[in-house]
């Protein structure tokens, strides 16, 4: 797919400005589901996609292919939703990714053969999480996120941070301790 993304920015390049939309087409969901999981809340979401996108249109010559066009991508929501979480007071930003009425991140099976026990941890993991990954700074939530959700390689987080290979480890293994320090006492696990 990089290959055709390539393609389609040559053509935006070269002025084909409708040809932009096929690079929102492909790249809007993951966009949407990265600013969520570092947002928390679905409207934040949506407004860090469309300042995403407005930017990318924009910067597109700046766009010099040393990494995929969405790892580049990836770099300017990031920086989107930090600066949006930036505007808002630290207890807001934890408040609004703790929000319990938020959409989850995680999909629990509720049909009606599913087990209500099972069904009832699986939330409270997923509450728990959502309150540890707030706590943790933008930088570590983004290379956690990134790397344990979206599956980049440290190479392509550390493009997208804009951080060398060993700040970007240093950033993932953080967030993972951190997270598996609060984890610990809802999976029964001794420190």
């Amino acid at each position: 797919m990089e290959a055709s993304d390539l393609a389609v920015v040559a053509r935006v390049r070269a002025g084909d400005n409708d040809a932009f939309r096929l690079l929102v087409e492909r790249h809007s969901r993951t966009t949407f589901r990265l600013a969520y999981r570092l947002t928390g809340h679905e409207h934040d979401a949506e407004d860090v996609v469309q300042e995403t996108f407005l930017r990318a249109f924009r910067q597109i010559g700046q766009f010099q292919a040393r990494s995929s066009f969405a790892t580049w991508l990836y770099r300017i929501a990031v920086n989107c939703a930090h600066d949006l979480l930036r505007q808002r007071p630290r207890h807001a930003s934890a408040r609004s990714l703790d929000d319990k009425n938020a959409e989850k991140i995680e999909v629990v099976d509720q049909s009606a053969g599913a087990d209500p026990h099972k069904v009832l941890a699986t939330a409270e993991v997923g509450h728990r999480l959502r309150v540890a990954l707030a706590d943790l700074s933008d930088q570590e939530r983004s290379a956690f996120v990134l790397r344990h959700y979206e599956g980049l390689s440290i190479e392509e987080i550390g493009h997208a941070l804009g951080l060398r290979t060993s700040a970007t480890k240093h950033s993932v293994f953080r967030a993972v301790k951190k997270l598996r320090r609060s984890m610990e006492p809802l999976l029964g696990v001794e420190p």
